[in-house]
């Protein structure tokens, strides 16, 4: 069902789009802008309404939940009118879907807010929710696991599409009830859902990707108990024995302690319990390799569906960057990505043979070379340290923010090694951080080189010739080799063990882009 439109025709770059899933636990609305791979979050707010609480198929939406659920949907209503959305479209799941009265709710949601409400079937959902997955982690290879208040979908993603599904009556919610009857009945009753999964050896080995509330609570614990340094649930790895030993800690352990856990939702707390049981219960049953949290699920999934195929194919981090770097440039012609694409090209010779993988992370580097400049010239190497681990990025693991991180820092004028620099050895290999740190050399070499600008990168060229690291300068250009570029040159070949040297020659024009990195 495509969006319903609003508001008149805005261009695509500022198009304001929303998105509100009432879901069995909780209501969400999120507005984005821009129909871009990666559109920007204007907000993200939610309300725990428990719509599905103490639902069983047939039955009848709790009355208090009801008033919660439309108080806080002409709230969003109101908000959506104020922040001038384009569209809106307001998705409901299996709470709504399995009431006797939900027909009955959805009118009432549209009399007194004028929200259209589309009451979403198991299949739309799972799809959706996958979909949201291969958006935010495009090489998505195993099973997405969706648990929401009133079910978990769950969904075999091959080929960077969703294949087979199924639809399981195990939420957070009912898991709650099932508690109550004891640890034994409830793996009694898992089991018993578990054994549906006809083709549950097609996820054997292949990572299980966390979708839901509740299992990103889980993964928030899991960085806390591991003291894991960035503190972002996207992509976040955890070992198939993690469930069980979370499910030991919430276990014993004080709540005053479980409360005190930073970004971990106190509302989420009494659930947890089930989640880590059903957790550990899914990844066991499909032989998962490990554990993936993804933040991307079902509200983007339906925004990646109505996005058109050759946008849905461009690679999100690339994109990302890319928008950052016409955000934070210096430069307001529009050129501060093309500056990105041509440090890339720029420093390609001197990594010659790199893996894909790494010339896409240092495409990244090279896209956000600018984003620090509006810093204190003191602090700009924490800036962008701190975008790199830190940054809403969508494709990247912990490993590649940490190479990233090492590569900004070192970009922009961080000493090596560091302090803040010390918890990048938890997430990459000391081989990958000293290549980050390359990357980073090579970049500042470039960017002061011209300035921050193209022109005199394209009267310029760098290349290793044996054991020297040869700057290459056009005849007539050869008073851009000034004192600091000199200095970075000379700090560049000392990190590779090489030579500085600098020629003149005539320089080739460099061949048109026909393709970007990734």
């Amino acid at each position: 069902m495509p969006l319903a439109r609003l508001q008149g025709q805005r261009s695509a770059a500022v198009r304001r789009s929303a998105i509100i899933d009432i879901g069995s636990n909780s209501i969400r609305l999120v507005v984005y802008q821009g129909a871009s791979r990666v559109p920007e979050v204007l907000l993200n707010e939610k309300v725990m309404a428990g719509l599905g609480r103490g639902l069983a198929a047939g039955g009848i939406l709790p009355e208090d939940s009801v008033a919660v659920a439309l108080e806080a949907l002409r709230r969003f209503a109101i908000l959506a009118e104020a922040m001038d959305v384009d569209s809106i479209r307001a998705v409901a799941t299996a709470a709504v879907r399995e009431a006797a009265d939900g027909a009955l709710f959805v009118q009432r949601v549209r009399a007194e807010t004028g929200i259209e409400v589309e009451v979403i079937d198991g299949v739309t959902e799972a799809r959706a929710s996958a979909m949201g997955v291969i958006a935010g982690i495009p090489d998505a290879e195993g099973v997405m696991g969706d648990l929401g208040g009133g079910s978990l979908e769950l969904v075999r993603i091959a080929g960077g599409a969703p294949c087979d599904r199924v639809s399981l009556p195990v939420g957070t919610l009912r898991l709650d009830a099932l508690r109550r009857g004891g640890r034994r009945a409830l793996d009694r009753a898992i089991e018993a859902e578990l054994a549906r999964v006809a083709w549950a050896g097609k996820g054997e080995g292949r990572p299980f990707y966390a979708v839901g509330g509740s299992w990103r609570a889980l993964a928030q614990l899991h960085m806390h108990m591991e003291g894991w340094p960035v503190p972002v649930v996207h992509q976040h790895v955890m070992p198939r024995e993690a469930p069980a030993r979370i499910a030991r800690l919430l276990a014993s352990a004080d709540p005053a302690r479980l409360k005190a856990v930073p970004n971990l939702s106190a509302s989420r707390l009494p659930q947890l319990p089930g989640a880590a049981a059903l957790l550990r219960a899914v990844t066991a049953r499909l032989g998962s390799s490990h554990i993936v949290a993804s933040a991307t699920g079902l509200r983007e999934g339906l925004l990646f569906e109505e996005l058109p195929v050759e946008v849905q194919q461009c690679d999100p981090l690339l994109e990302a960057a890319r928008a950052e770097a016409h955000r934070s440039g210096r430069f307001t012609d529009g050129s501060n990505a093309a500056i990105g694409d041509h440090l890339l090209d720029w420093t390609d010779p001197l990594f010659a043979g790199e893996p894909p993988a790494d010339r896409r992370l240092r495409h990244v580097a090279a896209l956000l070379a600018d984003v620090a400049w509006r810093a204190h010239p003191d602090r700009r190497a924490e800036r962008g340290l701190d975008v790199a681990l830190h940054g809403t990025w969508l494709g990247i693991d912990a490993a590649g923010r940490a190479r990233l991180a090492a590569a900004l820092w070192v970009l922009n004028g961080g000493p090596w090694p560091a302090p803040p620099l010390a918890p990048l050895a938890r997430l990459a290999s000391a081989r990958e951080l000293e290549q980050a740190r390359w990357w980073g050399l090579a970049l500042r070499l470039g960017q002061r080189l011209g300035g921050g600008a193209i022109g005199p990168l394209g009267k310029s060229a760098l290349r290793r010739e044996g054991e020297r690291l040869v700057l290459v300068l056009e005849t007539g250009f050869v008073a851009l080799y000034g004192e600091a570029i000199a200095r970075r040159h000379r700090a560049l070949a000392h990190a590779m063990g090489l030579r500085p040297d600098v020629l003149t020659a005539r320089i080739s024009p460099p061949t048109a882009r026909v393709a970007q990195s990734g």
